[in-house]
């Protein structure tokens, strides 16, 4: 392993210890419709500056082309990156060296709630499933492996947050 995650952390690691206030960190995402006109596609930047900018479309189950990822797409997208990156830094901690590393999420939504067909449908996800398939180094302890698994399901913050959901405010403003 080229890169050492500890070392890496050393130094943040040691300024939130001295200040637990700088360890709050704000991520963000804005979208721009490229035509506020057209009710199926728009980009959205997951991160201002950085200059990535992902076309989003709306699922053919929803009326719409599913030309390309859809939000929902991008939220299993979020949690598989998360548990991937998880995983690897985990790894990187206990010294297991991963030969191997998938993680696919799959996510079901009855549409009827989106498409407010009714009440007793909720919006939003009924379930998703991440799975994981991973192979380490032979030889690695069997207790190493657990540790692996039980901390990278823990460290996964998009996993954490799906599971015990902030509170979330939207707010409008006509211009």
């Amino acid at each position: 392993m080229s890169v050492s995650v500890p070392n890496a952390q050393r130094e943040v690691r040691a300024l939130y210890k001295e200040d637990p206030g700088a360890a709050m960190v704000t991520d963000h995402a804005v979208t721009r419709g490229v035509d506020p006109s057209d009710p199926f596609h728009s980009v959205v930047e997951p991160m201002d500056g950085c200059g990535v900018a992902v076309p989003i479309g709306v699922h053919r189950a929803l009326g719409g082309l599913h030309d390309a990822p859809t939000p929902g797409d991008m939220l299993c997208a979020a949690l598989a990156a998360c548990q991937e990156s998880s995983m690897r830094m985990v790894a990187n901690v206990l010294g297991v060296e991963l030969e191997f590393l998938e993680v696919r999420v799959t996510a079901d939504v009855d549409v009827r709630g989106a498409l407010n067909m009714s009440p007793d449908v909720p919006v939003g996800f009924q379930r998703m499933r991440c799975a994981v398939q991973f192979k380490v180094t032979e030889g690695t302890h069997p207790d190493m492996v657990k540790a692996l698994t039980f901390a990278a399901k823990r460290c996964c913050v998009v996993q954490q947050t799906l599971k015990n959901p902030p509170q979330v405010e939207t707010s409008f403003q006509l211009n």
